[in-house]
């Protein structure tokens, strides 16, 4: 295949399927490098034309947490006692600006997420 920046949605179900034709190709070898190329070109269509926002402030909690292992009570310290850190998790109560530095330090989430607006649970 010759390649080419992907500019168009033809153009990129036509590098999809050439990318699934050589995806197990050895490293360094000239398909291999191909799929690399492929694979650099693909991401960036879909960057662009499919971006994913970052996540709510409390799902990058909840997400971070995961990913580290932590449970609710690993939390008190960080963003409260634990009546706050059940209130913030549940969506019944506003991340304080202590909290988001706390959380930022702790669970080094970016200050951009964790200032989002995001909705309260009824």
């Amino acid at each position: 295949m010759k390649l080419k920046p992907i500019k168009t949605q033809k153009d990129y179900k036509t590098a999809l399927r050439r990318l699934e034709e050589i995806f197990d190709s050895p490293v360094n070898s000239e398909q291999g490098d191909e799929a690399e190329i492929l694979t650099l070109l693909i991401d960036s269509y879909e960057n662009e034309k499919y971006p994913i926002g970052e996540p709510d402030p409390v799902e990058a909690i909840k997400i971070r947490m995961e990913e580290m292992g932590f449970k609710q009570n690993d939390l008190i310290g960080i963003s409260g006692e634990k009546g706050k850190v059940s209130e913030v998790l549940n969506r019944k109560r506003k991340l304080s600006l202590a909290m988001i530095r706390n959380l930022h330090k702790k669970l080094n989430l970016p200050h951009s997420v964790l200032i989002q607006e995001y909705k309260l649970s009824a």
